[in-house]
């Protein structure tokens, strides 16, 4: 099945070589829309620490002056999204009157009369940072020319002229696009949470005309020590970590692996080649998020390197959950015809997968194709869980109806008991990855969220645990006994049937311990 996986994976790669390339621009926030005609556009979400800061800077901002926009920067204590955030809307959100318990701060952009209003609204139990405002500076194209030094922080925004917090602030008075740069800065505890930065067009009530505007916009988002969001920031030291006990756990197999070669089938070599695969995408992923980190963007070959690792990890695990789900290597040695065409559905999945996840992590939240991307990514996944566990469900259903109607209804039974146990298992595996651990990182506050990873890196550690013990190749392994003795009772009753061999019986000779046996015959006439 190495085939397999190179047949599925490999001739992937040269096409998505020219989009990996582009995984270094993933993380600077530059987004350019043209004649675009959503009324919310979600910018960014990011968890900000005391002293961290966003700078956002607006140009080219064109649309019809009898329509109205604006921005909405509003700050929780967790990932829900508050109401206002919901895409069936029949009012414009900028005139809305915020809850007691929300902090939100809207910037209505006034085209006709050149001017931005500021409306700034604090919960009950939650401030936000003033919102200032300096002339938009000549933006540069990457953020590796931003310093600590040039960070606006409180001393800066008292030096600004106009950089006071007001209800109020002009734009140039010239005809055509506008740009401002506005920025904030987070100067106390209490003000420390998850940040969301959204854009909002929505139509006048003269307006006549189609809804329509242009929009570029740079935005920069720093902690005091890090470019990562605050949930962001343990990341690198997880993955390694993960990355070393993913790769402990494969050197013990392989060490099992050759301490039993005799009893070792070639899917134990596949299974010893998961841990490794996965433990270089861990290595790759923590190498990624620390240029992030320092520089604010990643380097572009680490990026390539960590989705090659991960389109190669992501299919060779779903090709070793198949291949086990139907029994090759312990049950039987061939497979069927339908157990083929799960691996050309699975297979295929798997790797759309994720090409749809590295599209997603090269996109800016704000565009078109990001909406699109996230529910083709959210749509295959479900599709991939389910197409993994039929090839389990299918042996259960074959062992259920061998075992009522041939002789070796034991044996049956037995294999159908193991099955079951590998189906709760893989379906534990899965709710626990999709459902749960994303419901946790929904319900814990901003600064823990990294804790998704976490459950999800140690939740697969125990899943490859768990599947390599119950798989392992001795010779007390319940599948290999049960494969023996089905092997032996077809030869059983082959030999039997044969009238020269009438007055013989099977006797059992172990040869240098368990793992090596021979089947004699000795006559009794």
């Amino acid at each position: 099945m190495k085939m397999a996986l190179s047949v599925a994976a490999v001739p992937m790669l040269p096409l998505l070589l020219p989009l990996l390339l582009s995984v270094a621009q993933a993380r600077v926030h530059h987004l350019s829309l043209k004649d675009d005609v959503r009324q919310k556009i979600h910018l960014n979400t990011f968890g900000f620490f005391k002293n961290g800061f966003m700078e956002v800077n607006v140009s080219s901002l064109s649309m019809d002056p009898a329509f109205q926009c604006g921005f909405s920067l509003d700050r929780t204590k967790n990932e829900g999204f508050p109401t206002y955030q919901d895409e069936d809307v029949d009012y414009c959100v900028l005139n809305r009157t915020p809850e007691q318990d929300e902090s939100i701060t809207f910037l209505k952009v006034d085209l006709k009369n050149k001017n931005v209003n500021i409306m700034k609204h604090n919960g009950k139990a939650a401030t936000l940072p003033d919102i200032s405002f300096k002339q938009p500076e000549e933006k540069s194209g990457n953020l590796s020319s931003i310093t600590k030094a040039d960070a606006p922080g409180e001393n800066q925004s008292t030096g600004i002229t106009e950089g006071k917090t007001q209800d109020k602030y002009p734009l140039p008075k010239a005809e055509g696009p506008v740009s401002f740069m506005f920025f904030f800065n987070v100067s106390s505890d209490d003000q420390e949470g998850l940040y969301s930065l959204l854009f909002h067009a929505c139509p006048g009530k003269s307006a006549s005309s189609r809804l329509l505007f242009s929009l570029d916009i740079v935005i920069i988002e720093k902690n005091p020590e890090s470019y990562l969001s605050a949930d962001e920031i343990p990341l690198p030291k997880l993955y390694i970590s993960m990355a070393l006990f993913f790769f402990l756990s494969g050197i013990i197999w392989a060490h099992i692996l050759r301490k039993r070669k005799h009893d070792v089938f070639k899917i134990h070599w596949l299974m010893a080649a998961l841990p490794f695969t996965k433990s270089l995408s861990l290595v790759f992923h923590a190498i990624d998020y620390h240029y992030i980190s320092s520089q604010g963007y990643p380097m572009e070959g680490w990026a390539v390197v960590y989705y090659i690792a991960h389109l190669l990890k992501g299919a060779l695990l779903f090709i070793t959950i198949a291949l086990i789900g139907t029994g090759w290597a312990f049950v039987k040695h061939i497979l069927s015809d339908k157990d083929k065409k799960i691996f050309m559905i699975v297979i295929p999945l798997q790797v759309l997968a994720n090409v749809a996840y590295i599209i997603l992590e090269s996109t800016e939240e704000g565009t078109t194709e990001y909406g699109l991307w996230k529910e083709i990514l959210f749509l295959v996944d479900l599709l991939c869980c389910g197409a993994i566990l039929f090839p389990v469900v299918w042996s259960i259903r074959h062992l259920q109806e061998a075992s009522a109607t041939d002789g070796k209804a034991a044996i049956n039974l037995a294999k159908l008991k193991l099955f079951r146990h590998y189906y709760v298992m893989i379906v534990c595996y899965i709710y626990f990855t999709r459902i749960i651990a994303i419901l946790i990182k929904l319900a814990v506050p901003f600064q823990w969220k990294w804790l998704y990873q976490l459950l999800t890196e140690m939740a697969t550690l125990v899943f490859f645990v768990l599947t390599g013990y119950k798989f392992r190749p001795t010779s007390d392994n319940p599948y290999l006994q049960l494969s023996q003795e089905e092997d032996d009772l077809e030869m059983e009753a082959v030999v039997t049937k044969a009238g020269i061999m009438e007055n013989v019986k099977k006797v059992k000779k172990v040869v240098n311990g368990s793992s090596e046996s021979q089947v004699l015959w000795e006559s009794t006439a």
